[in-house]
């Protein structure tokens, strides 16, 4: 069995992954990239690039799927198009897929960043994690729903390169009461998760799986 190919970027350190699993690493799908591909069976898409260029397109994934191969997606970009593509044979997987697919998010820039494009590191902060964090502090009694909607409008009203964890605790310091803001800092700080990274060790702990099942 040939490596598999995965695209990735800012979701996962690369040192992190070849831990986890050994394939071809490239950086983010942008459109084109999958046409290159030759005598691949496994694509696993994580990041992709969505302003920088043009992104990956569905034909191309479409096109990968025809021919026997198997294209696994989550995290980011990868999270989005299985979605538009599962009816067609690509498979997702994690929690920003099942949001994706259950319609509780719509749109790219729920999971778009700006990264370094050397360092692959994250430089603003993709709005599914904030999300998570909220739902989770609605459920602990922290804020109330309606709160929740406030804080996630005046986050996504900011330009997505402009998205930070700071930003988005100067909002809710600005928008809750003192005691209010005191005590969902505290939560948030105890119970930030990035899903976009869990996802992404979901995605190579699939590929990992099925290689060794012989799927």
């Amino acid at each position: 069995m040939t490596r598999p190919v995965v695209f990735l970027g800012p979701s996962l350190p690369l040192d992190e992954a070849r831990k986890i699993l050994d394939a071809d690493y490239r950086p983010p799908v942008k459109r084109g990239d999958l046409g290159l591909l030759n005598n691949v069976e496994v694509v696993g898409i994580i990041d992709g690039v969505f302003l920088q260029s043009c992104s990956v397109g569905h034909r191309e994934i479409l096109g990968l799927l025809r021919k026997g191969v198997t294209v696994i997606g989550g995290g980011s970009m990868g999270a989005l198009r299985a979605t538009e593509m599962r009816d067609y044979g690509m498979m997702g997987v994690g929690q920003i897929f099942e949001m994706y697919s259950q319609g509780e998010i719509e749109g790219d820039d729920e999971v778009a960043l700006v990264f370094d494009p050397e360092s692959q590191e994250s430089l603003s902060e993709p709005t599914v994690n904030i999300r998570s964090v909220l739902n989770q502090a609605v459920k602990a009694g922290v804020i109330g729903s309606k709160q929740k909607d406030v804080l996630l409008k005046e986050f996504r009203s900011i330009y997505y390169p402009r998205r930070t964890v700071q930003s988005f605790l100067n909002i809710a310091a600005s928008s809750l009461k003192e005691i209010e803001a005191a005590r969902f800092n505290s939560f948030f700080v105890d119970n930030y998760r990035d899903i976009k990274k869990e996802d992404a060790i979901t995605v190579l702990k699939l590929i990992k799986d099925r290689a060794e099942k012989g799927d």
